[in-house]
């Protein structure tokens, strides 16, 4: 291949699906549920590897930028599970030592140790979700954590030469207050993690919560909630580079989730993956794979393949980029695109209008208002 034209193409990461968990959140809407003995361990890796040989046909021998195990809760995954798929992944596509390489931990993992086993198997980032540390409030929201253990986990990773570690945190719990939210960021901040997901709480249609019309927090403790916290993780070095996230230096931030953000691409692989490749002739196709184990376990991986409209690119770049604090260059909009910025000037202007976005000379700015209601902003280019 040309290694000129793949200068062209973005960014690629690869995503690897584990659906497994122990229970079901009341508030997910992710695909995962509990794991069952009828699909070994071994043979659904077997078949997420089949599944990405599938795709490496299409992703052009690019490098991958980050590999992210996500679910579910991949940290049901034996060690050498993870041992095993990463080094055969990384004799399938491209993977430079420098590569992020993530896995979600569930507080409740089995062995403390598995952490470093991870981490001797190729993992370099890890993203603990704890949620919340109140008691009260892991019942509330179905979670049954042993806040000893926890810590137990979070301090085995201290060791790790070049630590990076992420806390998932969540806020606008049902009763929670505004004081439980300030408590849990001190907490973290205490452990001093070099990087914090910081999101508030929302009830999905497909979740049991919805079902239950389960109440929380009113509009005005939340937007409390939202100020004070952000106030409390800058004072202590945090810096926000997105809507949920933090970090205390450039280097620790998330570098999967960035490119999302920027609208690069991703192989998805495993139950109910979504992935996002561009192809030489400025296509950009969208994979879904099946959701159904049972199809997916006799080597059925592809649900859905399709390329994305043209009319709908813009909506799907700036979904990713209004995530981002940063001005949005001109530029960047039409090399990731293949779309003229003149198409979409309509648009823009009626969101400069309603004061969601300003510009200068070279790029857009969300303004508050903009990121106070980016459902709003985002709607416009919906029409």
């Amino acid at each position: 291949m040309n290694k000129k034209n793949t200068h062209t193409l973005p960014s690629i990461s690869l995503y690897i699906h584990i659906p497994w968990c122990i229970k079901k959140c009341p508030y997910c809407d992710f695909h995962s549920y509990p794991r069952s003995n009828k699909i070994s361990e071994k043979k659904y890796i077997k078949h997420v590897l089949y599944d990405l040989k599938n795709d490496q046909k299409i992703i052009s021998n690019r490098i991958i930028k980050s590999i992210f195990i996500g679910g579910g809760t991949p940290s049901l995954l034996k060690s050498t599970s993870i041992l095993y798929l990463l080094s055969k992944i990384k004799k399938l596509l491209s993977v430079s030592k420098n590569t992020e390489i993530s896995i979600e931990i569930n507080p409740d993992i089995d062995k403390t140790k598995k952490i470093l086993e991870y981490y001797q198997a190729g993992v370099n980032r890890f993203s603990i979700g704890i949620q919340t540390f109140n008691s009260f409030l892991l019942k509330k929201i179905n979670r049954k954590y042993n806040n000893k253990k926890t810590m137990e986990l979070i301090n085995s990773t201290e060791n790790l030469s070049n630590r990076n570690l992420n806390i998932d945190l969540m806020y606008g719990l049902p009763e929670q207050t505004v004081q439980n939210v300030l408590d849990d960021l001190y907490q973290t901040i205490l452990i001093q993690p070099e990087h914090i997901s910081w999101y508030q709480l929302n009830i999905e249609p497909n979740t049991k919560f919805y079902a239950q019309n389960i109440s929380l927090p009113s509009l005005h403790t939340i937007k409390i909630m939202t100020i004070q916290g952000k106030e409390l993780l800058h004072k202590y070095g945090y810096i926000q580079y997105e809507i949920s996230s933090y970090s205390k230096k450039i280097k620790y931030q998330c570098q999967h989730n960035l490119n999302y953000w920027n609208f690069g691409d991703y192989i998805g692989i495993g139950c109910g993956a979504h992935g996002k490749i561009t192809q030489l002739n400025q296509k950009i196709i969208r994979t879904i794979k099946t959701k159904n184990d049972t199809i997916y376990m006799i080597g059925n991986y592809l649900k859905k393949k399709y390329i994305v409209p043209k009319k709908d690119i813009p909506i799907e770049f700036f979904l990713n980029k209004f995530r981002l604090l940063k001005p949005i260059r001109y530029k960047e909009f039409e090399k990731k695109t293949y779309i003229k910025i003149i198409k979409i000037k309509e648009k823009i202007t009626v969101a400069k209008k309603k004061g969601f976005l300003q510009e200068n000379m070279n790029s857009w700015i969300v303004t508050s208002k903009g990121r106070n209601q980016l459902n709003s902003l985002l709607s416009i280019f919906l029409e």
